[in-house]
């Protein structure tokens, strides 16, 4: 009975023990956790693997979870449920949240891309295409009611060209599942984003032979968003964390793709190194990187076309409505 005691009392002091040195370490560090879910693992977020991997984060006092919740819808209920505190991914997820009637929207407060991310990939090189060859074609797209996909019809119809009568459009293949249906003979053309596109060409799979982000105009494809509720008792450590998002859109813009790739390596750890260059200038020449967080009106007027283009939105959801442009603000006051 005596051992039993004397156990207990040592169990309940290595445990009382343990809560004390974990929390002198938080208070040691002195950094506020914050908990990113981001939509996926792609080199279009350079600039945010940038962000940790450079230091920007702690930096800022900040001491940063990266998980990846693959898929908006899985995103943003990791967002509503309080599983992370920040989410990384399409601004149509937070309009479709608030359209469903919320007291709690989801807000804007950082944007990490400008484009869409896609390209429109050939099996073969065609050094005279034209946006036309399309007409008559089978497409092999993204998703329907996807980013990717409204971005791209946006871009076909802005280009004369109506997805639905013009050429044979095929949208029920899973996201995953898109590279290999066009490898194994699905489509004339795909529209795919990098490191695929560029795997593709490498592999003699296929060519890109256009893009889809050049032709869809700037918009705010991926962002930072997190609960209203959120930003409002954290205003300090989500202003922290826009300070250290910008000062790696400043080093990317500054940095050639070479240098890019080598601070972002060890997030792809399964991809060539050749392969991540390529897929890295091809991003960073066309401006799919942000230059700053700042989620302008034109951007968001721009996105909110493309949604109703598509028939995807009920009505407009006005950008003082969701979007947050103050922390962005101050950051690139912060960081000049």
């Amino acid at each position: 009975m005596k051992r039993r005691m004397v156990l207990s009392l040592l169990l309940c002091l290595a445990l009382v023990m343990t809560a004390i040195l974990a929390g002198c370490g938080n208070g040691d560090s002195g950094k506020v956790k914050i908990r990113i879910g981001e939509v996926t693992r792609s080199l279009f977020y350079a600039p945010e693997y940038v962000a940790v991997a450079k230091g920007y984060f702690e930096e800022e006092g900040l001491d940063v979870e990266l998980t990846t919740t693959p898929g908006g819808d899985k995103t943003m209920t990791a967002l509503l449920s309080n599983a992370i505190d920040v989410a990384l991914v399409g601004s149509e997820t937070s309009i479709y949240v608030y359209q469903q009637g919320t007291d709690d929207p989801i807000i804007n407060f950082a944007q990490l891309t400008q484009t869409d991310g896609t390209f429109l990939v050939a099996r073969e090189a065609d050094a005279n295409f034209d946006w036309n060859s399309l007409k008559g074609s089978v497409f092999l797209g993204q998703r329907k009611g996807g980013m990717p996909q409204m971005a791209g019809e946006f871009a076909l119809k802005k280009l004369g060209i109506d997805p639905k009568a013009d050429l044979e459009l095929i949208q029920n293949v899973d996201f995953a599942n898109i590279p290999a249906a066009f490898a194994s003979g699905t489509g004339d053309y795909v529209q795919l984003f990098e490191p695929t596109a560029s795997i593709f060409e490498k592999e003699g799979k296929g060519q890109v032979v256009a893009s889809f982000g050049a032709e869809s105009g700037h918009l705010p494809y991926t962002v930072f968003m997190a609960k209203q509720s959120y930003i409002k008792k954290n205003k300090k450590a989500v202003q922290s964390f826009t300070n250290a998002i910008h000062k790696a859109q400043l080093w990317v813009q500054n940095n050639d793709a070479e240098a890019i790739t080598e601070v972002v390596l060890p997030y792809f750890e399964n991809v060539d190194r050749d392969i991540l260059k390529s897929s890295i200038d091809r991003y960073k020449q066309q401006g799919s990187f942000a230059a700053d967080p700042i989620i302008d009106e034109a951007e968001w007027n721009n996105l909110l076309d493309v949604i109703t283009t598509a028939g995807e939105l009920e009505k407009r959801t006005e950008h003082s409505e969701l979007v947050d442009t103050s922390f962005a603000e101050k950051a690139i006051e912060a960081v000049k």
